[in-house]
């Protein structure tokens, strides 16, 4: 199967970038056959839509985290895919009965925040579901009796695939459901399907696909529908090399939803591929959008070499996302390594301020005496 062709066919592209909305999603909603089935804090509508005639039940959910758009842009692509005329499409209507709730968190969509609009992480909030948008996703979940859970996220730049300086594009994590974090029935069919998807994607970014650490928090709702005996998968779509609009990582969602689907229609999921899960590298937290080494500074009226890190921060100005880099790290940086690489060979640091970088300064400077960088980059 040509997975990229496909994406490439079926794509919607009306949505694209980071700042992913309601406002962007609806005029593609309209066309589906969803029910509002509640209203998040600020009143806006919480969509439900179900499609397919087969025996096995999968809910999806994105955007809990308001600013985690990537894997909405891919359930759209989905979406379209499951409307064609493609056999893959078909079939998977075939076998599945889909629940989708594409955007569980619109108020945070629209402010660009983690959290609902009660400051409340919707993730942590899985047993005292204090929230609406937390109520109406347990409803469903009790309504729709799910055999399959797919909890999609997106993960931070800050991520790598193991220490050696792959970045994690795509992580999954087959969530513990106790303390202990044994591997039952229930974790094991997650853990078959994430290998499936893995081996799917190694075709593709190769040492870019991590696993996300499985310490148990019964609040957070991976462990919590595990823990009520439904095998659940978290998606988190990572950082792909000069891709901040996460418009390859999409695509390698899409495939990976595919993949999936397609490795727990073909089987009865009996194997006990626990050993290849756990040989997917653990995601550590490795990278810097930006790390410049060997800089000459000042310190102190003492000439030194040393190293810096800037991260980019995602800032909503005037409803578009700007992404703005500040310096978050001086020093050894021993095992880090940054999107972006400048070897400064001792070239001497300056700046508009105090010539010396600081913390939570923007990363706007000179090395040398002509070498200029705005926002990170050298111009």
């Amino acid at each position: 199967m040509d997975y990229i062709e496909l994406h490439k066919q079926y794509k919607a592209n009306s949505l694209f970038g980071r700042y992913i909305t309601l406002t962007d999603i609806e005029p593609l909603l309209s066309k589906l056959q969803t029910e509002v089935i509640g209203a998040s804090v600020l009143g806006k509508p919480i969509y439900k839509y179900e499609i397919g005639t087969g025996k096995i039940r999968v809910l999806m959910w994105s955007q809990m985290h308001g600013n985690e758009s990537t894997t909405t842009k891919a359930l759209f692509d989905f979406f379209n895919l499951i409307h064609s005329q493609e056999a893959i499409g078909a079939k998977l209507l075939q076998e599945f009965t889909f629940c989708f709730l594409p955007m569980v968190n619109p108020d945070g969509a629209e402010l660009y925040t983690r959290e609902n609009a009660n400051k409340v992480d919707l993730n942590r909030d899985s047993v005292d579901l204090s929230q609406p948008e937390s109520q109406l996703l347990r409803k469903t979940f009790e309504h729709f009796k799910p055999d399959f859970c797919y909890n999609l996220h997106d993960q931070r730049t800050i991520f790598g695939a193991g220490n050696e300086g792959n970045v994690a594009t795509v992580s999954f994590l087959a969530p513990a459901f106790n303390e202990s974090r044994d591997v039952n029935n229930v974790r094991t069919k997650a853990m078959n399907v994430i290998v499936a998807m893995n081996d799917e994607l190694q075709k593709h970014i190769p040492n870019q696909v991590g696993r996300f650490d499985d310490g148990f928090n019964i609040n957070c709702i991976g462990d919590r529908f595990t823990s009520l005996n439904v095998p659940t998968i978290l998606f988190e779509a990572g950082h792909y090399q000069d891709d901040y609009y996460r418009e390859y990582t999409r695509k390698m969602i899409f495939i990976s939803l595919i993949s999936g689907l397609k490795y727990i229609y073909e089987n009865d999921i009996v194997n006990n591929d626990i050993a290849k899960y756990l040989s997917i590298p653990q995601n550590n937290i490795v990278f810097y959008d930006f790390l410049y080494k060997n800089i000459k500074i000042n310190y102190d009226g003492k000439e030194i070499i040393t190293n810096f890190a800037a991260q980019y921060k995602e800032e909503l100005i005037d409803g578009k996302i700007q992404l703005n880099a500040y310096i978050v790290e001086i020093g050894e940086l021993k095992g880090k390594f940054g999107h972006y690489l400048y070897n400064a060979h001792k070239m001497r640091y300056t700046d508009d301020e105090q010539n010396i970088p600081k913390l939570n300064q923007k990363a706007n400077f000179y090395l040398g005496n002509d070498i200029k960088f705005v926002n990170g980059l050298k111009k």
